[in-house]
């Protein structure tokens, strides 16, 4: 009888001995679809270039001249399926550190996937680089949904000062996307679900307008149909998606009539929307460090993106 179960047991021998090769051999095999989609991360801060080559109206090869994505995943346990394009402030001549990575770290925090993106900036660059790159971020972003353990359906992009207004000409400025187009990319639609919008450039006309912004992205001496076409609280329709939008009273570089007009004409135009303005605060606080007042914006925001069913349950339009 022992002599009967000899093979066998050399047979279970042999499998346990290899085991662990074939262990090794399966970690490293490509990820799937569903793999990505059950929150595998196998991008996490990797850069992506928005176009696989030169970007519209590229004037060089430099690294100036290609926009880019940093793919920030959320981890793979508590990941909600959302994803955030953040843009960074800096007068569209620089790019704020403090307004990139540790806003997609915060995201990542309460399982949301984020993408900071590098945009073209002045003076090398000016409308309409900026805004051709922000829509295809959110193109992109949709058209890999699968592979980063995206819900298509839930894409937002949050930006700060002239990030904000750049966030805002994308809450704006949007189409359906071409579905005859021969990049794939091109077919998605670059509506966002929603927008945030911290301390934001809004206007390009009058006292309340951020010269800086305004100069770097339209030049020196724009056209009067430009100023009224980027001026985005002129652009608010119906189909504007929800906004959320946080300033200060205080703020002497992007005075806060700014964030006060967008949030009428959205209010106008029956758009979802909340605003936030504290009664202190200068420019550019970012998350709002060690202030007990201006950091509990995020946590606001998580509420309100909580409430709208964009931490949970998908949301109804893209």
């Amino acid at each position: 009888m022992i002599e009967q179960w000899e093979p066998v047991m050399a047979r279970l021998c042999m499998i346990r001995q290899l085991l662990p090769g074939l262990v090794a051999l399966l970690m490293c095999r490509p990820a799937t679809a569903q793999q990505t989609q059950s929150g595998f991360n196998p991008d996490v801060n990797a850069v992506v270039r928005l176009w696989d080559g030169a970007a519209p109206g590229a004037s060089g090869k430099e690294d100036a001249d290609i926009p880019t994505l940093t793919i920030f995943q959320a981890p793979a346990d508590h990941n909600t399926g959302c994803a955030v394009l953040v843009c960074p402030g800096g007068g569209y001549q620089g790019l704020a550190q403090h307004e990139g990575k540790p806003i997609a770290q915060w995201l990542n925090s309460i399982g949301v996937n984020a993408f900071v993106l590098k945009y073209r900036l002045a003076p090398r660059y000016h409308h309409p680089a900026m805004m051709n790159d922000v829509n295809r971020a959110v193109r992109l972003i949709r058209s890999r949904a699968g592979e980063w353990g995206i819900d298509l359906r839930r894409v937002g992009v949050l930006g700060f000062s002239a990030g904000g207004h750049l966030t805002s000409t994308a809450v704006t400025h949007f189409d359906p996307g071409n579905p005859d187009a021969s990049d794939g990319v091109e077919r998605f639609s670059s509506r966002p679900t929603f927008g945030v919008l911290i301390y934001p450039v809004i206007t390009l006309e009058g006292d309340n307008t951020h010269v800086g912004s305004r100069r770097n992205l339209l030049g020196v001496d724009p056209s009067r149909e430009l100023v009224d076409f980027l001026s985005s609280e002129k652009r608010v329709t119906d189909d504007t998606p929800p906004c959320f939008l946080v300033h200060t009273s205080t703020d002497t570089v992007v005075p806060f009539e700014n964030s006060l007009m967008f949030a009428e004409a959205l209010r106008k135009h029956k758009v979802s929307v909340e605003l936030h303005v504290f009664d202190h605060g200068a420019h550019g606080f970012g998350l709002g460090g060690s202030d007990p007042v201006l950091s509990q914006w995020p946590g606001l925001c998580a509420k309100w993106m909580g409430f709208h069913g964009w931490l949970g349950m998908a949301a109804t339009r893209p």
